[in-house]
């Protein structure tokens, strides 16, 4: 434990926390950006553009055009919450099926760990469109860290 009771996260120097915009999410940034200046690990931010489907050529580039301003917007006072505290930041923005995206970028970029707000939907929600939170924890190559 640090002076400020918090825990010191040895051994993860790499910690990608995945970002929707959500109140959950917002509280799993809030734990990952408590363990990078715990370890002085590099945050990365990433958040995923789910695909329309089906997806005409003129819908879907607004949907992305539309969610990329909401996300680079989420990520200022997030660059700037980083550079106070003096830790090491980068974000992205992904295209795709959230699961497989952040399991890829955390095997790409070879993080420590994976932080990752909780949702709580429905059995009948989960049986129907399935969990990203299981996908995730079912196959990603490092831990991953459920914040409720």
């Amino acid at each position: 434990m640090t002076e400020m009771g918090s825990l010191v996260f040895v051994g993860f120097q790499r910690i990608l926390v995945a970002f929707d915009g959500s109140p959950h999410a917002e509280h799993a940034l809030n734990v990952a950006f408590s363990m990078a200046g715990d370890a002085k690990a590099t945050l990365y931010v990433l958040s995923v553009i789910r695909q329309p489907e089906p997806a005409e050529s003129a819908e879907f580039h607004a949907v992305l055009d539309e969610e990329r301003d909401r996300f680079e917007c989420c990520f200022g006072p997030i660059r700037e919450r980083a550079k106070e505290k003096a830790i090491e930041l980068e974000t992205e923005i992904a295209v795709g099926r959230p699961a497989e995206q952040i399991i890829h970028a955390a095997e790409k970029m070879q993080a420590s760990v994976i932080v990752m707000g909780k949702r709580s939907h429905t059995i009948l929600h989960r049986w129907m469109l399935g969990s990203n939170t299981q996908r995730v924890l079912k196959y990603a190559h490092c831990p991953v860290m459920i914040v409720h």
